[in-house]
C-alpha cells in the first residue's frame, strides 16, 4: 500500500501544478486582454451591431456575412470574431425556427453593452471607443516604463514630444475624436443629471459650463430649464465655429486665467484631467467667478467618485475606476479621487462646505459651496 506520506506529497504536488497553471493562464488573460477590445474595435468598424439591430430578429451567421461589406476569403472568419465577442457579452445567440419540420437555428441578438455601441442611439459609446483606440492614444502606453526614467509630465509627452491639450490645440484629428468622444458620454450623462437632479440647477439665473466642449451637457440644460442663461467656456480651438442660440452662448478663453461668472459653475469631468495643484488654480477662479456678482453661488462638479481601497478589487466597477486612474496618468497629469482626496482639494481652493450626490455609477456629482 501507498504510504500516507507519498499520498500527501503527490496531493501537495498536484496543487502546485495546478496553482503554476492557474497563473500561467492568469498572466495570459492579462497578456491578450487587448484582444478583447481590438476585436470589439473591429467589430464597429465593421458594423455589425447596427447591421444586427436593422434585422430585427436573431441573425444567422451566414445572414450576417452576407450583410458584411467583407472579402469573400474572410466570411469564414467572422465566427471567430462573434465567437470571442458573444464570449465577451457583447453578443448572445438565440434560436431562429425555420420553416420546415419544427427545425430552428442560431441567431446573434444584441445585449445592453452593444445596444451602447449602435451609431444612432444617442447615448452611443462609439465615439469613446474608437478615440481610446485610435493609435494616437495607444502609442504612449508602449513609453510607460521609459516615462518613469525620464522628466516628462506624462508618457503622452515622451511618445508626442509635446502635451494632450498641445496636441489637440495642433491636430485638428484628436481635437475632433475627442471632442466626439466627450460628447457621446456627455449625452449619457446629462440624461441622467436632468432627470435625478433637477433640483441643483433649481433658482439658478447663469450657469457656465467650463471645458464644455461643443456644448453637449450645456445645450441640454439649456433647453430643460429655458429661464438659465447657459455659457460653454473652452479654449479658443474648441469653440471654434459654435453658434449662439436663444439663452445659449459660446465664449473661447482659459480657465486657469479666468471663468466668466455665474450663479453655477460646472466642471464635468474635468478635474480628473489635472494634477491636484492644477485643479486647486481651476477652483479658485470659478470660486471667483460664483462670488463676483455679489452673492455666493455654487461649482457642480461631475467626476469619478473612487472607492475605498479596501473595496473588492475583483469588483468590475473597481477595475473601471483603476483603468480610468490608469488613462489619467499616461495621457495627461490627472489622477481619479475618493473622497478624502476631493475633500482636500475643495478646502484647499478656499470653499467652505460641498455635497456629494452619487448619481451616475462610477462617477458622483458634487455641489461645492463658497
Amino acid at each position: 500500500m501507498e504510504s500516507s506520506q507519498s499520498s500527501q506529497h503527490k496531493e501537495e504536488e498536484h496543487i502546485a501544478a495546478s496553482r503554476l497553471l492557474h497563473a500561467q493562464t492568469h498572466i495570459w488573460n492579462h497578456i491578450f486582454s487587448f484582444i478583447n477590445s481590438m476585436s470589439l474595435k473591429s467589430a464597429i468598424d465593421l458594423g455589425i451591431p447596427d447591421i444586427i439591430h436593422k434585422h430585427a430578429k436573431p441573425m444567422p451567421l451566414p445572414l450576417l456575412i452576407s450583410s458584411l461589406q467583407i472579402h469573400p476569403s474572410k466570411s469564414r472568419h467572422i465566427y471567430r470574431l462573434m465567437r470571442i465577442l458573444t464570449h465577451s457579452g457583447f453578443f448572445s445567440l438565440q434560436k431562429v425556427p425555420l420553416d420546415d419540420d419544427d427545425q430552428s437555428e442560431e441567431g446573434y441578438v444584441l445585449t445592453d453593452a452593444s445596444t451602447l455601441l449602435l451609431k444612432d442611439n444617442p447615448l452611443s459609446v462609439s465615439p469613446f471607443l474608437l478615440a481610446m483606440l485610435d493609435p494616437i492614444l495607444t502609442k504612449p502606453w508602449y513609453h510607460v516604463a521609459g516615462w518613469f526614467k525620464n522628466e516628462d509630465p506624462t508618457p503622452f509627452d515622451t511618445a508626442h514630444g509635446k502635451t494632450f491639450w498641445e496636441y489637440a490645440g495642433d491636430e485638428s484629428k484628436l481635437n475632433h475624436f475627442f471632442n466626439d468622444a466627450m460628447a457621446s458620454d456627455a449625452r449619457l450623462v446629462t440624461s441622467v443629471v436632468i432627470d435625478k437632479c433637477k433640483g441643483v440647477f433649481k433658482g439658478l439665473e447663469s450657469l457656465v459650463d467650463v471645458g464644455g466642449g461643443t456644448g453637449t451637457v450645456a445645450k441640454a440644460i439649456a433647453k430643460a430649464f429655458p429661464e438659465l442663461e447657459c455659457t460653454v467656456f473652452d479654449l479658443p480651438h474648441v469653440v471654434e465655429g459654435q453658434q449662439d442660440s436663444g439663452n445659449l452662448k459660446f465664449v473661447g478663453g482659459d480657465m486657469f486665467q479666468a471663468v466668466p461668472p455665474a450663479d453655477a459653475i460646472l466642471l464635468k469631468w474635468i478635474l480628473h484631467d489635472w494634477n491636484d495643484e492644477e485643479c486647486v488654480k481651476i477652483l479658485k477662479k470659478c470660486k471667483e467667478g460664483v462670488t463676483s456678482k455679489g452673492k455666493e453661488g455654487k461649482v457642480i462638479i461631475i467626476d469619478m467618485m473612487m472607492e475605498n481601497e479596501k473595496a473588492d478589487i475583483d469588483d468590475e466597477s473597481v477595475e473601471t475606476q483603476l483603468f480610468f486612474d490608469m488613462l489619467m496618468m499616461v495621457l495627461v497629469t490627472g489622477k481619479e479621487r475618493n473622497e478624502k482626496e476631493w475633500a482636500k482639494l475643495i478646502f484647499s481652493a478656499g470653499f467652505s462646505d460641498y455635497k456629494i450626490t452619487p448619481v451616475l455609477g462610477l462617477r458622483s456629482l458634487i455641489e461645492v459651496f463658497p
